[in-house]
Protein backbone atom coordinates (compact mmCIF):
# COMPACT_ATOMS: atom_id res chain seq x y z
CA UNK A 1 0.00 0.00 0.00
CA UNK A 2 1.20 3.49 -0.70
CA UNK A 3 1.69 6.18 1.90
CA UNK A 4 0.88 9.20 -0.32
CA UNK A 5 3.10 11.37 1.84
CA UNK A 6 0.92 11.79 4.92
CA UNK A 7 -0.19 9.75 7.87
CA UNK A 8 -3.73 8.64 8.69
CA UNK A 9 -3.93 11.10 11.62
CA UNK A 10 -3.28 13.98 9.24
CA UNK A 11 -5.73 12.63 6.69
CA UNK A 12 -8.47 12.29 9.30
CA UNK A 13 -8.00 15.84 10.59
CA UNK A 14 -8.18 17.42 7.12
CA UNK A 15 -11.50 16.07 5.87
CA UNK A 16 -12.82 19.49 4.87
CA UNK A 17 -13.39 20.87 8.35
CA UNK A 18 -10.99 23.05 10.27
CA UNK A 19 -10.02 21.93 13.73
CA UNK A 20 -12.74 23.02 16.18
CA UNK A 21 -15.10 24.08 13.38
CA UNK A 22 -17.91 21.63 14.13
CA UNK A 23 -21.19 21.67 15.98
CA UNK A 24 -20.66 21.13 19.67
CA UNK A 25 -22.28 17.83 20.65
CA UNK A 26 -24.63 18.35 23.55
CA UNK A 27 -25.80 15.64 25.93
CA UNK A 28 -29.39 14.54 25.45
CA UNK A 29 -30.47 15.36 29.04
CA UNK A 30 -29.45 18.98 28.46
CA UNK A 31 -31.36 19.16 25.17
CA UNK A 32 -34.45 17.58 26.74
CA UNK A 33 -34.12 19.98 29.69
CA UNK A 34 -34.10 22.97 27.32
CA UNK A 35 -37.06 21.46 25.45
CA UNK A 36 -38.91 21.07 28.76
CA UNK A 37 -38.16 24.68 29.67
CA UNK A 38 -39.49 25.82 26.28
CA UNK A 39 -42.69 23.81 26.73
CA UNK A 40 -43.11 25.18 30.26
CA UNK A 41 -42.61 28.77 29.06
CA UNK A 42 -45.13 28.19 26.27
CA UNK A 43 -47.68 26.98 28.84
CA UNK A 44 -46.92 30.05 30.98
CA UNK A 45 -47.50 32.28 27.95
CA UNK A 46 -50.88 30.67 27.23
CA UNK A 47 -51.87 30.82 30.92
CA UNK A 48 -50.86 34.47 31.09
CA UNK A 49 -53.46 35.29 28.42
CA UNK A 50 -56.17 34.51 31.00
CA UNK A 51 -54.96 37.24 33.35
CA UNK A 52 -55.26 40.96 32.76
CA UNK A 53 -52.01 42.62 33.74
CA UNK A 54 -52.94 45.93 32.20
CA UNK A 55 -50.06 47.70 30.54
CA UNK A 56 -47.65 44.97 31.66
CA UNK A 57 -49.22 42.34 29.35
CA UNK A 58 -46.91 43.10 26.45
CA UNK A 59 -43.84 43.38 28.67
CA UNK A 60 -44.48 39.98 30.28
CA UNK A 61 -45.16 38.24 26.97
CA UNK A 62 -42.09 39.84 25.35
CA UNK A 63 -39.93 38.81 28.33
CA UNK A 64 -41.09 35.19 28.05
CA UNK A 65 -40.56 35.21 24.28
CA UNK A 66 -37.07 36.66 24.73
CA UNK A 67 -36.13 33.97 27.23
CA UNK A 68 -37.38 31.28 24.84
CA UNK A 69 -35.47 32.79 21.92
CA UNK A 70 -32.27 33.00 23.97
CA UNK A 71 -32.62 29.34 25.00
CA UNK A 72 -33.10 28.28 21.39
CA UNK A 73 -30.18 30.41 20.26
CA UNK A 74 -27.79 29.27 22.97
CA UNK A 75 -28.45 25.55 22.86
CA UNK A 76 -30.18 24.54 19.63
CA UNK A 77 -28.22 27.01 17.47
CA UNK A 78 -25.06 26.27 19.52
CA UNK A 79 -24.29 29.95 20.16
CA UNK A 80 -23.18 29.12 23.70
CA UNK A 81 -20.23 27.21 22.24
CA UNK A 82 -19.61 29.27 19.10
CA UNK A 83 -17.33 32.22 18.47
CA UNK A 84 -18.10 35.22 20.71
CA UNK A 85 -18.66 37.46 17.68
CA UNK A 86 -21.69 35.40 16.60
CA UNK A 87 -23.20 35.71 20.07
CA UNK A 88 -22.63 39.48 20.05
CA UNK A 89 -24.37 39.81 16.66
CA UNK A 90 -27.28 37.66 17.85
CA UNK A 91 -27.76 39.60 21.09
CA UNK A 92 -27.36 42.98 19.40
CA UNK A 93 -30.23 42.07 17.09
CA UNK A 94 -32.40 41.63 20.17
CA UNK A 95 -31.34 45.05 21.41
CA UNK A 96 -32.40 46.66 18.13
CA UNK A 97 -35.70 44.76 18.01
CA UNK A 98 -36.40 45.85 21.60
CA UNK A 99 -35.66 49.46 20.67
CA UNK A 100 -37.97 49.31 17.67
CA UNK A 101 -40.78 47.74 19.70
CA UNK A 102 -40.37 50.26 22.54
CA UNK A 103 -40.36 53.21 20.14
CA UNK A 104 -43.40 51.87 18.27
CA UNK A 105 -45.38 51.21 21.44
CA UNK A 106 -44.55 54.59 22.94
CA UNK A 107 -45.62 56.30 19.71
CA UNK A 108 -48.84 54.26 19.59
CA UNK A 109 -49.62 55.16 23.21
CA UNK A 110 -49.04 58.85 22.56
CA UNK A 111 -51.29 58.90 19.49
CA UNK A 112 -53.95 56.39 20.52
CA UNK A 113 -56.45 59.12 21.39
CA UNK A 114 -56.34 60.56 17.90
CA UNK A 115 -57.39 57.23 16.33
CA UNK A 116 -60.59 56.75 18.31
CA UNK A 117 -63.92 57.61 16.67
CA UNK A 118 -65.57 60.76 17.87
CA UNK A 119 -69.39 60.38 17.80
CA UNK A 120 -69.76 64.17 17.38
CA UNK A 121 -67.97 64.14 14.02
CA UNK A 122 -70.12 64.37 10.89
CA UNK A 123 -70.03 61.38 8.51
CA UNK A 124 -67.81 61.79 5.46
CA UNK A 125 -69.41 63.45 2.41
CA UNK A 126 -68.92 60.38 0.22
CA UNK A 127 -70.97 58.21 2.60
CA UNK A 128 -73.77 60.82 2.76
CA UNK A 129 -74.18 60.84 -1.05
CA UNK A 130 -74.98 57.12 -1.28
Amino acid sequence: MSDHGHSTATADSHDGHAEGDFAHPLPLPLLFGVFGALVFLTIVTVAQANYDLGSFDIAVVMLIATIKAVLVGLFFMHLAFDKPFNLIVFLSSFVFVALFVIITLSDANMNSGSFEDNPNDAPPAAAAEM
